[in-house]
């Protein structure tokens, strides 16, 4: 059972010191998910319900337009946010769906090539709050194999469709070679948590700072986002002179690797690089860093 913890840090906050004195360690989270969604294809009995636009297909037929904008992603969007990072030499995480890379095998090689970080994020992209425990272990364990067999690297942390199930952080310390877990969205740092009488280092993601927005509203346009997205450093990046602070931005292929999208990313991300002391860094990176000088208490 996971307790909540309503009370975190509070005022005391801790005296971080990132890599090179920065004040704002930035991780940059690219879901790579196309082709794992919901599909008629695959023997599911419903299409995807996601999408961008509501659709009035039938839930018991195939959405072609809505499987387009999925392919998309795979086809076209992680390629310019690919050369994105590479323009700025950016070492990002990829939220990975194991059932996506084994179709498009060229990511999961262009990902490890780049130097990113592969993120275990479900064999398939679907709800694993609904699985039962078996189940779930099952399919954790079928995800790891599939991506180490695809990239060659072992995920390290865990994020799946709406977040975590009762047993998810149970089932991580049981499986184990788990590093962190990012199933949270609850603070601006890292912090440990109990797990079967262990600690587990969390790193929340943030869906606040999320590219998803388009689609779920609350940014309406590239300007929008840009701007979401400069605030938040701005705030971050201040607060930092004193007690330096962590920034998730999260991203989907199909959504900002759409051109006019990708463009607001390309602006932030040109803005962020005129700062000094700002430290962008794959997920790993920070919680090894974290574990190493700030180890969890006794």
């Amino acid at each position: 059972m996971i307790e909540r913890d309503l009370i975190g840090y509070g005022p005391d906050l801790p005296k971080v010191r990132w890599p090179g004195d920065a004040r704002i360690a930035i991780s940059v989270v690219i879901n790579y998910e196309e082709g794992s969604e919901y599909s008629m294809l695959d023997g599911d009995s419903h299409r995807e319900t996601n999408g961008e636009v509501p659709s009035p297909m039938p839930m018991e037929a195939r959405d072609l337009l809505n499987e387009s904008m999925f392919e998309y992603g795979s086809r076209v969007g992680v390629w310019r946010l690919m050369r994105l990072l590479d323009k700025y030499d950016i070492k990002a995480s990829f939220f990975c769906c194991a059932l996506a890379i084994e179709r498009n095998r060229r990511v999961g090689e262009e990902i490890v090539k780049g130097g990113h970080e592969v993120c275990g994020h479900g064999y398939r992209w679907e709800e694993y709050y609904s699985f039962t425990r078996e189940d779930e272990k099952a399919a954790i364990i079928k995800a790891i194999h599939s991506l180490k067999k695809t990239t060659g690297q072992r995920p390290e942390t865990w994020f799946t469709r709406y977040g975590v199930s009762g047993n998810t952080r149970e089932l991580m310390m049981e499986i184990g070679g788990f590093t962190y877990d990012s199933t949270a969205l609850n603070d601006d740092l890292p912090y440990y948590t109990k797990v079967s009488g262990k600690p587990m280092l969390v790193l929340p993601y943030s869906i606040e700072v999320n590219d998803a927005r388009f689609w779920r509203g609350g940014i309406n346009s590239t300007n929008d986002f840009y701007h979401y997205m400069k605030d938040s450093f701005d705030c971050l990046y201040e607060e930092g002179l004193e007690t330096p602070k962590m920034m998730t931005v999260g991203l989907h292929c199909r959504i900002a690797g759409r051109p006019p999208r990708s463009r607001a990313v390309d602006q932030f991300l040109q803005y962020a690089r005129t700062f000094p002391n700002v430290w962008f860094a794959r997920r790993i990176d920070i919680a090894r860093w974290w574990q190493q000088h700030y180890p969890a208490p006794a």
